[in-house]
């Protein structure tokens, strides 16, 4: 019988959870990545980042660990609606780690599918599956599994319902498309809400103005602004807007309404330029701005 590393696997999701609990969906390299997996006395890595495709050393099976992609590499080209194509290694050298990539599409084994989202940080997803293999495009498809089970006794398990797969695959790819923008868009506003100047990192959300993440919503930072997460949901709910000179607005019915210090937060902040990137080519659009403000003029 075919070793399937199964407890290394385990233990590698369990390790994720533990840093993802600690900080997030995108995890640091250094501090983090690098402490690597805990198993039976050794530490074992996550990945590699020299290479996209990782089979770990102490493993027994032929099967692939982890894949990953650079945050330079546009992985939404490889985006398909119930997965992800993810492209053989080149050249001999490639040999041993494409046969490890297949071996984990024949084996039916759950990877971690690693993606940069900047330098020195990666969203990690997992359970993946390598689900179909065609040798002639030297291209594989990833698609998303789900842990199911009691919350200290949780099993990998492919999705095998079509629908299924399409729906974590969309979630998916939002939240890697929320990484790398919010990686682009923090930077340009100094890493500080762009209305009331908050800097603490954990509490900052890259905001769309207009369109869906992964339609109209296109990941550039012009089409962006660094909030707070309180001002980030008011300004999804067209509670607080900018308008197209850049003024921060805040609703008639906020403005109206008495309820203490923390309607205060938002209210103090009315008519108030924003604080701006200081990169011209940075700057909001202000085409997606009027007519985003014109949604919020109608509300």
């Amino acid at each position: 019988m075919v070793e399937r590393d199964e407890s290394l696997r385990i233990a590698c999701f369990a390790a994720l959870d533990v840093l993802r609990a600690e900080f997030g969906d995108e995890l640091p390299l250094r501090g983090g990545l690098d402490r690597g997996i805990a198993f039976r006395g050794v530490r074992v890595p996550f990945f590699s980042h020299m290479k996209g495709i990782f089979r770990a050393g102490v493993q027994r099976g032929p099967a692939a660990l982890a894949v990953q992609t650079s945050w330079k590499s546009p992985y939404a080209d490889a985006a398909i609606e119930d997965g992800f194509l993810y492209a053989y290694r080149s050249g001999a050298s490639g040999a041993a780690d494409n046969r490890a990539l297949r071996s984990a599409f024949e084996l039916g084994v759950p990877i971690v599918y690693f993606v940069g989202t900047r330098p020195g940080y990666y969203e990690a997803n997992y359970p993946f599956y390598v689900i179909a293999d065609d040798p002639s495009t030297a291209m594989v498809k990833l698609a998303p599994g789900a842990m199911v089970g009691p919350l200290d006794e949780r099993e990998p398990v492919p999705l095998l319902d079509e629908v299924s797969r399409r729906y974590a695959t969309r979630e998916v790819k939002v939240r890697l498309h929320q990484g790398r923008f919010r990686a682009i868009v923090l930077p340009a506003y100094r890493e500080r809400c762009a209305i009331c100047r908050l800097k603490e990192m954990r509490l900052l959300d890259a905001a769309h103005i207009t369109g869906d993440a992964l339609d109209e919503g296109a990941a550039a930072v012009t089409n962006g602004i660094s909030l707070c997460t309180i001002h980030h949901r008011a300004f999804d709910q067209n509670l607080v807007g900018v308008s197209p000179d850049y003024r921060v607005r805040v609703s008639s019915r906020l403005l109206d309404e008495e309820d203490g210090p923390m309607l205060d937060l938002l209210k103090q902040f009315h008519d108030t330029p924003l604080n701006m990137p200081s990169r011209a080519q940075s700057r909001p659009d202000r085409d997606r701005l009027s007519a985003r403000y014109e949604r919020f003029l109608a509300s």
